[in-house]
């Protein structure tokens, strides 16, 4: 059977009490707020491994919207920003979670020419304000994201409501899917570091939103494995190829890559089920002296994403890899490639009945006036399969994308944001920390 692609809203209107309160706080939201505590963050750099700086910075700003605040210390560079409120009484505990790191530095010598010759706008700790819109580094994911979660709880606290249960703002650091940088020797700075690290010390809520993008409720993602394939030839010179048993694993590896992308493509399409349509590529390739090419190496080595829906697991994507670099190796007499996993994280769902995607799907039809249709096909990957494999129920909901190309599909960006879509997106969750944090346990389900 297949997993459902929707889900039927339960309708529970808000009563006169919790309407008035959420629609006091709609309104105390404040645009020049978030736009200038965003333009402070985007220009706070706080690549993966290096965010203590803004750690700090946010947990001043909770302790100014009167938030119990603390800079939780992973290591001498990277740290986690959390603040709470609690309730006056044995209520939910709801979890608001945004990573804070950038998965780019903003520092030319470590990213170009990867991404071209030249850093864009986009991708510049500087922020650039126009028209609406705010420009730079990480600009809507994930410090758009952050100042959402911090706009809607302050304008919530301004009401003076009677909150029941608990509201936890965590900000993680290590949220990008990435190893240590070269001459980095700690043992890990990225996928989901600072999530792992706070549940491990004490965070423990009843529900999550975990805020990264996309303007759609979703109850599942897709888990991530990384692999390293090496292709195999014969060290020797270029002066004597012709006289010297050859086989260049470099020229083997262009074989590789091409089978395995157009592989991919059918790998998703078995694969789509439910929201998720689970993805792969070759992103890095590694083999050889730069500096005396004329040596011709005994391998190459290719690094391989590849995204796996909750319904498989990592040994599975393995020997689905497995066999397809079979078939390329038949198709190329003499090729040799094999793999080995450098990484394996499983996807993970939340049943969509249950209360927080409820509520977050309220939300969203609270604010846009029209049903809810979740996002289909999404490969992303963040810390929402961390918190449901722990066994909390997340639901992962993010801002309107903002950054289109002129012509044909959009940008790859992480670094543009419209204040209006700001705005849309915080009201959604002022309505959802209401529905929760406004009930008793017994009232979500608990």
């Amino acid at each position: 059977m297949s997993a459902p692609r929707s889900v039927a809203t339960r309708e529970l209107p808000l009563d006169a009490a919790r309407r008035d309160v959420v629609e006091r706080a709609a309104a105390a939201l404040d645009a020049r707020w978030m736009q200038d505590l965003l333009v402070r963050l985007v220009e706070t750099p706080s690549p993966f491994g290096e965010e203590r700086a803004i750690a700090a910075l946010l947990a001043e700003e909770m302790a100014g919207i009167e938030l119990e605040s603390e800079v939780q210390a992973l290591d001498a560079r990277s740290a986690n920003a959390i603040g709470r409120r609690r309730g006056s009484r044995d209520g939910p505990e709801l979890l608001l979670f945004a990573p804070l790191d950038s998965p780019f530095t903003g520092r030319a010598e470590d990213e170009v020419p990867w991404v071209g010759d030249s850093l864009p706008d986009h991708m510049v700790a500087r922020a650039i304000v126009g028209d609406g819109t705010v420009t730079g580094l990480s600009a809507d994911n994930p410090k758009a994201h952050i100042v959402c979660i911090l706009s809607a709880i302050k304008a919530i606290l301004e009401t003076r409501p009677e909150l029941v249960g608990d509201i936890v703002a965590a900000f993680g650091a290590g949220g990008a899917p990435a190893n240590p940088r070269p001459g980095d020797d700690r043992p890990a700075v990225g996928h989901g570091r600072g999530c792992r690290h706070m549940l491990a010390h004490g965070l423990d809520p009843d529900f999550a939103v975990v805020a990264k993008p996309g303007y759609a409720v979703a109850w599942e993602e897709v888990g991530l494995c990384w692999f390293r394939i090496r292709v195999r030839g014969v060290q020797t010179y270029v002066g004597r190829k012709h006289v010297l048993a050859y086989r260049n694993p470099i020229a083997d590896a262009a074989h590789v890559v091409a089978g395995l992308e157009a592989w991919f493509s059918d790998y998703a399409r078995r694969h789509t089920d439910g929201l998720v349509a689970p993805q792969g590529a070759v992103g890095a390739i590694e083999g050889g002296w730069t500096y005396k090419p004329s040596m011709v190496p005994a391998a190459c080595d290719l690094y391989v994403d590849m995204r796996i829906g909750p319904r498989s697991s990592p040994e599975e994507a393995r020997r689905e890899l497995e066999a397809a670099l079979a078939g390329i190796a038949a198709r190329h007499d003499g090729l040799q490639a094999g793999c080995e996993t450098i990484l394996g994280i499983p996807g993970a769902g939340t049943d969509p009945q249950d209360w927080i995607i409820q509520s977050a799907i309220r939300g969203y039809e609270d604010t846009e006036a029209r049903a809810h249709a979740p996002f289909l096909e999404t490969s992303g990957q963040t810390e929402a399969v961390i918190l449901r494999a722990a066994g909390i129920p997340t639901a992962r909901f993010g801002l309107p994308a903002a950054m289109t190309a002129a012509a044909g599909r959009p940008l790859h960006s992480m670094g543009r944001v419209e204040i209006a879509g700001m705005l849309r997106y915080a009201r959604c969750l002022v309505y959802t920390i209401v529905d929760t944090c406004t009930r008793s346990r017994a009232e979500v389900g608990l």
